[in-house]
């Protein structure tokens, strides 16, 4: 596999297992004794690293017993148990949420609040066009157009600034993404939101404890949501969550997630099938899996962060490197991955794949971030269906095309952008010195790649 193509959930899935069973507390790591400067080993030189990172997920051998209870009670569903609403509640006070609702997967989790928010056919909503497809697809599923408002390449967030000039009479929700943890500038997008009347879905599916305005991130807007897929920082294989402060929209959550059935005292009295609904309930397997890995969650987060934060030290001073920058009121990020932006300019032109390849043959995995995945094939074929002719205009569809090709600071990040990998955040202060030199030595023989 090219060392560009290697992207986090098949890094996360690939990695040795060597180290699977090894407590997170404990040191992961033997720390390489290869000097900057040396032959690249691209070139056949020694890499800097050699040992293994940490694989993911960690199996916690104390969660057996309470697993094994489990599967042999019969007790899966959710109807029968007792898990999903442990697990619903542990995690609603984990972020600081009034009410939180398990899903079957953080797709599941935004296609329900879509449709809770009223996201119809023929809708608007506007998205960050930098972000995993997930986000684009689910407006599609409620046959509505994601309307990309650019993104700002210092923070890998949407762009406040870009948000109004994409609102028309069609908008109907602002869909801001936490991209990689790093919490969107939620200040101004609520109080744009505010100002025309549309709710703001938070896409916290990789921003499990990243902090805004003295707030967790999926706890600002309508509703947030979460993914516990098998790469995410709490893993259940597959899995998801909405939150929520408003106890009549969680109800609507509620009952269009569990078949339509009326759900709580605001829909008390109604029928037995009041509403559409759909079957995105999480088991009480997956519930189960989460439940064990919450008592290490805020350490691991904590750990996370103190990696990141040496990095951002260190690496800035590299140049052509560029570190994230967190947007305005934001004062935390979940690191699901580290992002910087590779300015191949001061690698006196050496292309980011080959960066990357270097990088990777040190013994440093990292990926390219997301592409231009609007142009891929996906949106064409959504808006060129029988649906889509019937429910917008040839115009409205000719001139969406062409907004496509109006995203320049979404496409310089999307040729600029590298990351490094959560588990790898986990590993000791020496394992990060392990990176820097890595890539310290990429830049001090760099002529060596051209």
């Amino acid at each position: 596999m090219k060392a560009n193509k290697l992207t986090r959930r098949k890094f996360i899935t690939s990695t040795s297992a060597t180290a699977a069973a090894t407590m997170l507390s404990a040191p992961l790591f033997a720390r390489s004794r290869a000097g900057v400067g040396s032959e690249l080993a691209l070139n056949g030189g020694k890499a800097v690293r050699t040992a293994d990172w940490l694989s993911w997920p960690v199996w916690n051998q104390e969660a057996e017993a309470p697993m094994m209870s489990l599967l042999r009670s019969g007790n899966w569903y959710r109807g029968d148990g007792n898990k999903c609403r442990g697990f619903e509640h542990e995690y609603a006070e984990l972020i600081g949420a009034k009410r939180v609702i398990a899903t079957a997967s953080g797709t599941t989790a935004l296609i329900t609040a879509l449709h809770t928010l009223g996201v119809d056919a023929g809708d608007e909503v506007i998205v960050s066009p930098f972000t995993f497809i997930a986000t684009y697809n689910v407006v599609f599923n409620q046959k509505a157009l994601p309307v990309f408002a650019d993104t700002d390449p210092e923070t890998f967030t949407i762009n406040p600034h870009k948000i109004e000039e994409k609102i028309n009479e069609r908008t109907t929700a602002i869909l801001p993404v936490h991209i990689c943890g790093l919490p969107a500038d939620m200040n101004r997008i609520l109080a744009i939101g505010e100002k025309h009347s549309l709710p703001v879905i938070e896409d916290a599916c990789q921003a499990w404890l990243a902090e805004y305005d003295g707030k967790m991130c999926g706890t600002l807007g309508d509703l947030g949501c979460f993914s516990f897929q098998n790469s995410k920082h709490i893993p259940s294989g597959e899995g998801g969550a909405i939150s929520g402060n408003n106890d009549a929209l969680m109800d609507r959550c509620f009952a269009y997630h569990n078949c339509g059935r009326p759900h709580g005292s605001s829909m008390k009295g109604m029928g037995e099938n009041p509403i559409r609904g759909s079957n995105k309930r999480m088991t009480e397997v997956q519930a189960g899996l989460l439940l064990s890995q919450m008592v290490r969650v805020r350490s691991d987060a904590d750990r996370r962060l103190e990696n990141a934060l040496y990095l951002d030290s260190k690496l800035k001073e590299i140049p052509g490197i560029v570190p994230y920058k967190l947007s305005d009121g934001a004062t935390r990020s979940a690191y699901h991955l580290y992002p910087f932006r590779y300015k191949k300019e001061h690698f006196d032109g050496l292309p980011r794949h080959k960066f990357l390849a270097a990088l990777s043959a040190e013994g440093i995995p990292c990926g390219e971030g997301y592409g231009q995945q609007y142009f891929d094939g996906l949106i064409e074929e959504a808006i060129s269906s029988r649906g889509y002719t019937r429910l917008y205009t040839k115009e409205r569809l000719n001139r969406y095309r062409e907004e496509l090709h109006n995203l320049p600071d979404n496409d310089q990040l999307t040729l600029e952008a590298v990351w490094f990998f959560q588990n790898m955040l986990l590993a000791e202060r020496k394992d990060m010195d392990d990176i820097i030199n890595a890539v310290q030595k990429i830049y001090e023989n760099r002529g060596k790649l051209l």
